[in-house]
């Protein structure tokens, strides 16, 4: 997998306040490209589970949750 550069621009305040908490864990080189991949990543999951519930909204729990065991037991 190849690495994409992103230019970002975050306030003096957030950028403080993390090399900050990096610095007490002892910075390694990549710490906050690891830091902010890892956020994105989260918050993409968060937002995934967010639009999947809302979908779901309208449907019984017990017909989700029996739609789900068919297609792990291959029906």
């Amino acid at each position: 997998m190849s690495n994409i550069r992103w230019s970002i621009v975050v306030p003096e305040e957030t950028d403080r306040a993390l090399r900050s908490f990096l610095a007490r864990r002892g910075t390694k080189k990549g710490d906050i490209s690891r830091f902010v991949e890892e956020a994105v990543q989260s918050r993409l999951f968060e937002l995934t589970v967010e639009s999947v519930k809302e979908r779901n909204q309208p449907h019984n729990q017990n017909e989700i949750l029996e739609a789900i065991n068919k297609a792990l037991a291959g029906e």
